[in-house]
């Protein structure tokens, strides 16, 4: 079995991680899941995009270095992979130095081949999608935009033009540039294209990139002088200028494989999960820098839907994003790592609605698989001793409900195959669909009152057995809560036999509360278009300063709960942290709470903790507190400690939750 290698996008570092970002990945991580659960040999790979304009400009902003700016943003991502169960095997950074090494070497062999050549240039430039434009592109763009013609001339006699990506304004520029000589690889792309028509899915993405390349393919700028960019990688034989964003990032799905080098066997069996709104790079930008390379293209690239708010694509300067943080508060990370791979085939776009996320809770966890899971542990704890039965004489219920599970099964893994998420989670459900009907038809506590205890002990096997294939089946998918529940049935790990007769009889059976609780109604936190509550306004506070224990007992003071309410807790996810300049015992954390920006955070803990070891870590954070400067830098909270006056330890929440909970 060859080895399976998945790629998500990259990430741009600007960008808090909202659905979009958290479908892909959870995507690529239910399928590499699957396949080492069926063990192959798999490779997961994910990461942050951290170079170009608008990462310069916004740590300009900030008055941070652009490094400094991508140190503290790529946590968040790698924050809510870890709330989502995410079990990438790399998390790549373009500006590591392996990943600079290779561009730089790649760069280096295409100027090498005469494949990079450089010109002067003109153009509109976008700072939102960091590329050249044209003027019939600009120009179709504007007029949608103003809603009336518009021509290149008008462009040049005043009229502002938009990016026809982003809507946001562009810039006319005239500079020299490197160029690709990305017109030379037309007839090979569509070559390539047509005789792997599985290379690019679904069909319909592929046949949009052969539309694109019915019209000549023009040579791509690759530079961008340092004079106005100086954050990326230097073009190795021309170090005023730095490489093109996205020959940047294309390149870190081959740069990753390459220390150590026997990971290079993954790519043949690349798959490459996108947006399909950056298709067209990831198809024809990036099939032709790797035929350039001398490189085969990847497998396949699969261009999914984008999710969508009453018609329209999620947008933060919409206002219409929805926070993976907050869905995974209100309803577990299996909750929602199943509704964005069941509600929609992946492919095509979704609308998400809290109605819909609830109604599918509801219906197929709590009702179905809750339901069904529930049952198998309750019944045998009340009628034969928490134990797995043994099987006895075969009915022609029985068989059908195993002829269920072969079925089922069989659809479940040949949709995965086909990246079909939802029809491989709907062929399951075939089976547990019923294995709800076999109880009722069955009435097991029919035949516990009329004292039938083999036929009893036949007819909860089933359901136990039904249940084990259904979680082992739904491990990739629904990984916490599938391993609770093959643990309830004294399983160590899936098992993907379908046929029902696994179980050890007289194995212990442990019945706990129900796998997914009923909500009646939408969590009050998700009613707004803004699931996560505001944050209240800064405020600031004193370094961590608890109070000292008594050395003995003593009455302690008392007050009523108003005076207690006034206390403001959350939490904060510590995005950086160094030592105070003026003082040994104090550390200066940058926290995120939940807010627009983090706060600084002047905490007297450094004699117990060392910088770099709180980076990552949840904290609690006191909010509304008067600012203070501790040794001529203001802190805006302070931290909840253990110890009294000699700090212990931070206090931080027992499982992981979003930045800006509140604390009660």
């Amino acid at each position: 079995m060859p080895p399976f290698y998945v790629t998500t996008p990259i990430y741009y570092v600007n960008d808090a991680p909202h659905i979009g970002h958290a479908y892909t990945t959870v995507a690529a991580d239910a399928l590499a899941r699957w396949h080492r659960l069926n063990g192959r040999e798999t490779f997961f790979l994910t990461g942050t995009d951290e170079h170009g304009q608008k990462v310069q400009r916004a740590a300009e902003k900030l008055g941070r270095t652009p490094q400094e700016h991508a140190d503290l943003m790529h946590v968040r991502f790698k924050a809510l992979w870890e709330r989502l169960d995410i079990q990438y095997d790399d998390f790549i950074r373009t500006t590591e130095p392996r990943h600079t090494r290779f561009v730089q070497d790649l760069l280096q062999k295409l100027h090498d081949q005469g494949e990079l050549y450089q010109a002067p240039y003109s153009g509109w430039y976008s700072t939102s999608a960091e590329r050249f434009w044209s003027d019939e592109e600009v120009a179709a763009a504007t007029a949608i935009a103003l809603g009336k013609p518009v021509t290149p001339a008008d462009l040049h006699n005043g009229v502002a033009g938009v990016c026809p990506d982003s809507g946001a304004a562009v810039e006319w520029l005239t500079e020299h540039n490197w160029f690709f000589r990305m017109s030379a690889y037309q007839d090979r792309l569509v070559a390539h294209i047509t005789e792997n028509p599985s290379c690019i899915m679904p069909e319909t993405r592929r046949n949009e990139v052969l539309g694109y390349l019915r019209k000549p393919l023009a040579d791509l700028c690759i530079s961008r002088p340092k004079a106005r960019l100086a954050w990326g990688i230097p073009l190795p034989f021309a170090p005023d200028y730095v490489t093109y964003v996205w020959f940047d990032a294309l390149t870190n799905y081959v740069s990753a494989l390459q220390e150590p080098p026997a990971r290079l066997a993954f790519w043949p069996e690349a798959l490459q999960l996108v947006g399909k709104d950056i298709l067209t790079f990831h198809t024809v930008y990036w099939f032709s820098f790797l035929f350039a390379a001398g490189i085969t293209p990847p497998k396949q690239v699969y261009a999914h839907g984008w999710w969508l708010m009453t018609g329209k694509k999620m947008s933060k300067s919409v206002g219409n994003v929805i926070k993976p943080d907050a869905m995974i508060d209100a309803y577990s990370a299996d909750a929602l790592r199943y509704f964005l791979l069941a509600a929609v085939p992946f492919g095509a776009d979704g609308e998400f609605t809290q109605e819909a996320f609830l109604h599918r809770y509801n219906s197929d966890l709590a009702n179905d698989i809750g339901n069904l899971s529930h049952r198998a542990t309750s019944m045998p704890e009340k009628w034969l001793g928490s134990v797995v039965p043994a099987v006895g004489v075969q009915t022609d219920e029985d068989l059908e409900l195993q002829a269920v599970a072969l079925r089922a099964t069989d659809a479940f893994r040949a949709n995965m195959e086909l990246v079909q998420f939802k029809a491989a989670l709907e062929g399951l459900w075939e089976l547990v669909r019923a294995g709800n009907k076999y109880i009722d038809s069955q009435a097991p506590w029919a035949l516990n009152k009329r004292g039938d205890m083999e036929r009893l002990g036949t007819v909860l096997r089933n359901v136990m057995e039904v249940v084990r294939v259904a979680y082992s089946y739904l491990a990739c998918v629904t990984p916490g809560k599938s391993k609770e529940v093959l643990d309830r049935l004294g399983m160590a790990a899936p098992d993907l036999d379908p046929n029902l007769n696994r179980l050890t009889p007289g194995h212990a059976v442990s019945h706990r509360d129900p796998i997914f609780l009923r909500l009646d109604a939408i969590p009050e936190s998700l009613v707004s278009n803004d699931p996560v509550p505001a944050a209240p306004p800064v405020a600031a506070a004193a370094a961590v300063a608890p109070a000292a224990p008594a050395v003995e007992a003593a009455p302690v003071a008392q007050i009523e709960y108003d005076d207690f309410a006034k206390v403001q807790l959350r939490t904060g996810l510590v995005l950086a942290a160094e030592k105070h300049p003026k003082a040994d015992r104090l550390l200066v954390l940058s926290v995120e709470v939940g807010e627009e920006k983090p706060r600084t955070i002047v905490a007297g803990i450094a004699a117990v903790y060392e910088p770099a070891e709180l980076v990552g870590k949840t904290v609690i954070v006191v909010m509304n507190l008067k600012p203070a400067k501790l040794r001529g830098i203001e802190s805006q909270g302070m931290l909840l400690a253990a110890g009294g006056s000699d700090v212990a330890s931070i206090l931080t929440p027992y499982r992981p939750v979003a930045p800006g909970s509140v604390v009660k």
